[in-house]
This record gives structure tokens, C-alpha cells and sequence, in this order.
């Protein structure tokens, strides 16, 4: 009884300061991310209050937020729009594996932490963090803007071939020969294979199956299709918050515009709850003696992601301050870092603490590295959603946002 007590205590302390914080953040006018992570800090290992009774109940909060993240985020996209994403994209996801996960690579060489170490950092420095990306898109409103199709475009790429990546850094890790190591990949590409064709082949199906008039059922069964997918997915080498986003992928029209707006608060609060349990999860002790190669790693790799946006909008045509938009909404690294680093700190200890100052450091700058908006035109991020019932015209549409259609002027969040 005193444990309950005392989670629940911890829990509305940190949930009720989050919202204040939430709160100043959009009086100032920037991403409460970096806020959130600083919460964290203070009540984890090492901070100046830890927590003691809730940190597991936030752990499995902090894996649901990013799977209804990445969930979300699917919702905003059909399969043909993915499948288009992917043909259109692939010479600016070459580019961003060049650019962020060879400094990553030479990093760990130079460091004297050899082959298999190599290939793990590069992978921390190369993924950007949907999870973030999404959040800063959704709290400054910009899932309408012009670039956002391209950030999309380049991060799914990224989240795609993580089911590529995963299982060979797995193999690596544990010294399996190719023979495993291949099995393992082609298990992991199969699933991914076999969803995005449910999707393009079926996604009518899907939603009529699981369509329902009872914004309740709707709400239940969504949710619960979508963890097993997301667990079933995890089991299979592929990831879990790829598994989440093909669910979304799946289910179109009506389906998908109700499942959006029911499911919108619950990603905003688990969301929040991933980012206080990154920052749980960080001993601030552990930070100082890797600070200078990660601080150094993060303005190479800062530079070669905004880099990637750059060359990616401007294959798309975008011209002036949406370039450079697109870049700096790239920078942040997080979720997949962090999961990379943690495979591989059997192998190379000292990875762990580099990754996770280095995460931090990009988790906080990136939010921040953006310019100002210089009246680009934007779209109102709610047209997807109204597209997707009725012919799915390309990236470019327009729709009414959800808060918009309340009479608020304001585009809803929409996460990936």
C-alpha cells in the first residue's frame, strides 16, 4: 500500500510538472523536449531527487510513447505515399549513411575500441530520432509546412533500415556467422515485407475490420493491434516502433481520422513519459569524462545531418530557409541510439556513457537548431488525414487541422 502510494505521489509530481513546464514552453515558443529531458535528470540516478517507486511503471510508459509516436505517425501516410516516399528518397538515404554513420565509425577506430565497436557507433551517430522529430513537428506546427514530406521521407528510410541494420548488428555482437546472421536478416526483412503488403494490397480490409462506430471499441482495438503488432515485430528482429508505424500505414479514411483523434492525448502524455524516462536513465556522473568526444562527435555529425536535409529538400525542389529546415529538424538522435548503444555495451563499456552524453547533447540542440520562419507558405497539417479516404493525392495536399475545424486556428500535433 505504501508503494502505490508513493508511485502515485512520484507520478503526479513529474506529470504535473511537466504540463507546467509544457505550459512555458509554448509561451516561449520552442519544443518543451529539452525541458522534459532535464526533468529526468533531476529525478534519476545520480539527480538531485530519485525516484523509487515509479521508475518501472515509466519504463514500459517510455516504450509505449514511442510506439504511439511512431503509430501516429503512420496514421499521416498511406502505403502508396510510403511506397512513393521510398522510390523518390533512396539517393538522400544513401547520403545520410555516408555523411552520419561513417564519423560515427572512424570515432570508435580512433578511440582504440575496434571493428565491432565501429559498426555500433556508427549506427548511434547515424539515426535520427523519430520520437523527437515528431514531437518538435507536432509542438511548433509544422507538419504542414513544405519540407516536412522530405524529413518524413529521409526518417522513414532510416526506420526501414533499421530492420536491415539491427539483425547484422546483432550477428556481429554475438559472433554468429553469416549463416545466422543472414537468417536473422531474412526474417527481419520478411516481416517488413509481408506488413507493407497487407498495407498496400489490403489496407481497405484492415480498416473495415477494424472500423467501429463505438469511439470506445475503435479506441481498444486500435491500441491493441498495435502493441501486439509492435511486440510480435520486436520478437522478429524487426523494431518495434517500425512494426507501429506499419499498423498506421495500414489503416486509412475514416478509421484512421478517428483513431488519430482518440489516440492524440495518449501519445502526448506517454510521449512526455519517454523523454522524463531518457533522462531517468542517464547518471549525470557519467556524463563529464566522455563530454569532449561527444561534444566533438555531435558538431560533425550536426553538421553532416543538416547537411542531409539540405541536399534531400533541395532534390525536392525546396528552396531558401526549408532547406535548411529540413536539416536542422534531422539532428536529434535518441530512441535508436540509445537501443544501439545498449547492445553494444557488452562489447565496448565505454560506449554506453558516450552515446547517451551525445544523445543528449543533440536531444537538446536539436529542437533548437531550426530557423525562424521566414512566411514560407504552409499547408494545414490536417489535409492528409482527409486525403486518405478520398483518392490520396501526393504529399503536398492540403487539410483542415483538428484543432483548426474547433475553431482554434491551430494545427493539431501529429506525431511520429
Amino acid at each position: 500500500m505504501h508503494d502505490t502510494a508513493t508511485m502515485l505521489i512520484e507520478l503526479g509530481a513529474i506529470i504535473l510538472v511537466l504540463g507546467l513546464l509544457g505550459r512555458l514552453a509554448g509561451r516561449v515558443g520552442f519544443s518543451p523536449i529539452p525541458l522534459y529531458l532535464l526533468v529526468g535528470l533531476a529525478f534519476g540516478h545520480g539527480g538531485i531527487l530519485a525516484l523509487q517507486a515509479s521508475e518501472e511503471f515509466i519504463a514500459v510508459g517510455a516504450e509505449i510513447g514511442v510506439i504511439l509516436l511512431l503509430l501516429m505517425l503512420g496514421l499521416e501516410y498511406s502505403a502508396s505515399e510510403l511506397v512513393t516516399n521510398l522510390r523518390t528518397q533512396y539517393p538522400s538515404g544513401a547520403v545520410d549513411f555516408v555523411l552520419n554513420a561513417v564519423p560515427g565509425a572512424v570515432a570508435a577506430l580512433i578511440l582504440g575500441w575496434g571493428p565491432v565497436a565501429a559498426v555500433a557507433l556508427a549506427g548511434v551517430t547515424w539515426i535520427s530520432s523519430s520520437g523527437v522529430i515528431a514531437k518538435v513537428l507536432g509542438d511548433l506546427r509544422r507538419l504542414g509546412n513544405r519540407e516536412t514530406p522530405v524529413v518524413l521521407g529521409v526518417l522513414v528510410i532510416e526506420d526501414l533500415a533499421m530492420a536491415v541494420y539491427l539483425p547484422i548488428l546483432i550477428a556481429v555482437l554475438a559472433g554468429a556467422g553469416l549463416a545466422g546472421g543472414s537468417v536473422t536478416l531474412l526474417i527481419a526483412l520478411g516481416t517488413v515485407g509481408a506488413v507493407l503488403y497487407l498495407a498496400l494490397r489490403h489496407g481497405r480490409l484492415i480498416s473495415r475490420a477494424v472500423s467501429s462506430d463505438n469511439a470506445e471499441m475503435l479506441l481498444l482495438v486500435v491500441l491493441g493491434l498495435t502493441l501486439l503488432v509492435a511486440g510480435v515485430a520486436q520478437e522478429l528482429q524487426v523494431s518495434a516502433a517500425v512494426g507501429a508505424f506499419l499498423v498506421g500505414i495500414a489503416l486509412s479514411g475514416e478509421v484512421a481520422e478517428g483513431a488519430s483523434n482518440l489516440l492524440t492525448p495518449l501519445r502526448d502524455l506517454f510521449a512526455a513519459v519517454f523523454f522524463v524516462f531518457f533522462g531517468l536513465s542517464t547518471d549525470p556522473s557519467d556524463i563529464p569524462p566522455v563530454l569532449v568526444p561527444a561534444l566533438l562527435l555531435a558538431i560533425v555529425t550536426a553538421s553532416t545531418k543538416i547537411a542531409t536535409g539540405w541536399y534531400a529538400a533541395r532534390r525536392a525542389g525546396i528552396k531558401g530557409a526549408g532547406r535548411w529546415r529540413a536539416g536542422g529538424t534531422l539532428v536529434a538522435r535518441g530512441e535508436f541510439s540509445i537501443v544501439i548503444a545498449g547492445l553494444a555495451v557488452g562489447v565496448e563499456p565505454r560506449i554506453g556513457p558516450l552515446a547517451t552524453a551525445y544523445v543528449l547533447i543533440l536531444v537538446v540542440v536539436g529542437p533548437l537548431t531550426r530557423p525562424r520562419r521566414c512566411g514560407a507558405p504552409r499547408r494545414a497539417a490536417g489535409a492528409r488525414r482527409g486525403r486518405r479516404g478520398r483518392g490520396r493525392r501526393g504529399p503536398g495536399a492540403v487539410r483542415r487541422g483538428r484543432r483548426g475545424a474547433r475553431g482554434t486556428g491551430r494545427t493539431a500535433p501529429a506525431g511520429r
